[in-house]
C-alpha cells in the first residue's frame, strides 16, 4: 500500500471539511438566533381614547407612620416623567384636567420575616401605595386601588441600610405600579 502521496491530500479535505462544518454550526446559529427572537415589554399601554389629551399629577402624599421625606417627591417627579415620555398626553395644572392622579404612602411598615436562634434573621419592608384616579371625561373610569410592594433585608440591617440599599428599587416599583394601573391591559 502506497499511502505517500495521498496523505498531505487527505489532511487538506479533511482540514476543509472541518473549516466547512464549523462556518455551517456558524451560520445556523446565526440564522436561529435571527429568527428566535423575543420581544417583552413591561409597559403595555393600553390605547388612550383620543378625547383624553391632559393630565396632572398632584402632589403624592406621604400618610404611613413611618415618613422617608425623600420618597414621595421622587416618586411623584418620576411619575410625571415616565407619563410624558411613554403617552402622548400633555400636562397642566388646571383642575379640568382629563386624568387627574393623586394618592398616598398608606403604609410603610417592617416585620420580621425569618427568626434564627431567636433572633431576628430577615425582615421584610412594605411599601403600599393608595391610588386615586379620576377620569374627568368619563366618571365610569374612576378608581382607587393599593399597590403594594415587599423589600426583604438581613435581620442584621437597620431600617435606614435598607432603605439605602433599596431606594431606587422602591421608586421604581411604586412608579411602575401605578403607572400600569392606570394605563396598561392588565
Amino acid at each position: 500500500m502506497n499511502n505517500g502521496p495521498s496523505r498531505p491530500g487527505q489532511r487538506m479535505h479533511m482540514k476543509l471539511f472541518a473549516q466547512f462544518r464549523f462556518i455551517s454550526a456558524l451560520a445556523l446559529l446565526l440564522v436561529t438566533l435571527s429568527f428566535a427572537t423575543c420581544k417583552y415589554s413591561t409597559h403595555d399601554v393600553a390605547p388612550i381614547p383620543a378625547d383624553v389629551k391632559t393630565f396632572r399629577v398632584n402632589y403624592l402624599e406621604n400618610k404611613a407612620r413611618y415618613v422617608n421625606p425623600q420618597l414621595m417627591p421622587q416618586v411623584t417627579e418620576k411619575l410625571r416623567q415616565k407619563i410624558i415620555g411613554q403617552t402622548r398626553l400633555k400636562e397642566t395644572n388646571n383642575d379640568d384636567a382629563h386624568y387627574d392622579i393623586s394618592g398616598y404612602l398608606s403604609d410603610y411598615a417592617i416585620t420580621t420575616t425569618g427568626i434564627s436562634n431567636g433572633v431576628s434573621s430577615t425582615n421584610r419592608l412594605t411599601v403600599t401605595f393608595h391610588l386615586i384616579f379620576k377620569n374627568t371625561l368619563d366618571n365610569t373610569k374612576n378608581f382607587e386601588a393599593d399597590i403594594s410592594n415587599n423589600y426583604d433585608f438581613s435581620g442584621s440591617e437597620t431600617l435606614q441600610q435598607a432603605e439605602s440599599e433599596k431606594y431606587d428599587q422602591i421608586v421604581k416599583d411604586l412608579t411602575d405600579g401605578i403607572f400600569n394601573k392606570i394605563f396598561s391591559n392588565w
